[in-house]
């Protein structure tokens, strides 16, 4: 079973039932084979960085190649794995990740998905490796273990998602990062829904370079092309022109804009000695089960200001 097959929701699907999981130890045993293709992935990608020339390439610089694989038992916290690794001709091959007398890789699990999450750049994940296990290793390597994970990180943006969800929340988180030499400010826009059977999911991060209404009509268009037919309440801040986003694409969906941001609009004129007051006056209004309760809350506080 690939990484790739194993991270895809379907594929998840179809190993649940067939396997029909009875105990915490089945599933394990899930996760161990998973580890074990991670591992095997990455100690071919490493044998590839160094010989540098793809199986069955007659045109190499090398007199080095490629020799088959040996069985080594490695101890991870799933239990003891027998894993395969790739040889060479020459016996030249020192592996980095996993060293040739190393067993024991407990905790290693956490630091292979560091490797593509940690970082922006590779010189990053050297850093990374570097300060993990005293070793450096090449940006080529690096590069050529990340590019083994891209198609997973692919598969599963890009994976189909359901026709229609109860209630999704739409926002984004800014962060500053290196670029060129130079930090820039970009947004990470999330999406989260959950459907008719109350499953909570994250439906998939876009990265822009600002938060706007217009980056934000691109991603529902991605929701609509995945399969999302319809929303039946979505749940945002009060950007300008996000409400008319979502009506573009979908008109019959409620939209409930955040609390806290409507209540910051309702007191941008309320002087600094009365906000507190007069804010916890409101939230009674924002809070309110219905309508009527609401209008109530407002003549009150219509009342007392």
């Amino acid at each position: 079973m690939t990484t790739e097959k194993f991270w895809s929701k379907q594929a998840i699907q179809d190993l649940v039932k067939e396997h029909q999981f009875q105990s915490v130890e089945q599933i394990q045993s899930t996760l161990k084979d998973m580890f074990k293709d991670v591992l095997e992935a990455t100690l071919k990608s490493e044998l590839d960085t160094q010989l540098n020339y793809a199986p069955y390439d007659h045109n190499k610089e090398t007199k080095n190649s490629r020799n088959g694989y040996g069985k080594k038992t490695i101890h991870t916290e799933y239990g003891d794995l027998q894993i395969q690794v790739p040889r060479d001709w020459l016996g030249e091959f020192e592996p980095v990740v996993i060293k040739k007398n190393q067993t024991n890789v407990t905790g290693i699990e956490d630091q292979i998905t560091a490797l593509y999450a940690k970082g922006v750049s590779t010189w990053d994940i050297q850093d990374h490796l570097q300060g993990l296990y005293g070793i450096e290793v090449s940006p080529t390597l690096i590069s050529n273990v990340t590019n083994k994970i891209m198609p997973v990180i692919k598969e599963w943006h890009n994976r189909p998602l359901q026709p229609t969800y109860a209630v999704v929340f739409l926002d984004a988180i800014h962060f500053k990062v290196k670029q060129d030499g130079a930090i820039v400010n970009k947004a990470a826009y999330m999406v989260i829904g959950i459907d008719l059977d109350g499953n909570k999911d994250v439906l998939g991060i876009w990265i822009g370079e600002n938060e706007s209404a217009k980056f934000w009509m691109s991603v529902l268009n991605d929701l609509k092309t995945r399969g999302v037919q319809d929303i039946l309440l979505v749940c945002v801040d009060n950007l300008t022109g996000f409400s008319q986003a979502i009506s573009a694409c979908y008109p019959k969906t409620d939209i409930q804009k955040c609390i806290v941001h409507q209540i910051r609009n309702s007191v941008r004129y309320v002087s600094y000695k009365d906000l507190k007051r007069v804010t916890a006056d409101l939230k009674p209004i924002y809070k309110a089960a219905t309508e009527e309760a609401a209008l109530r809350e407002l003549d009150q506080f219509e009342a007392t200001w």
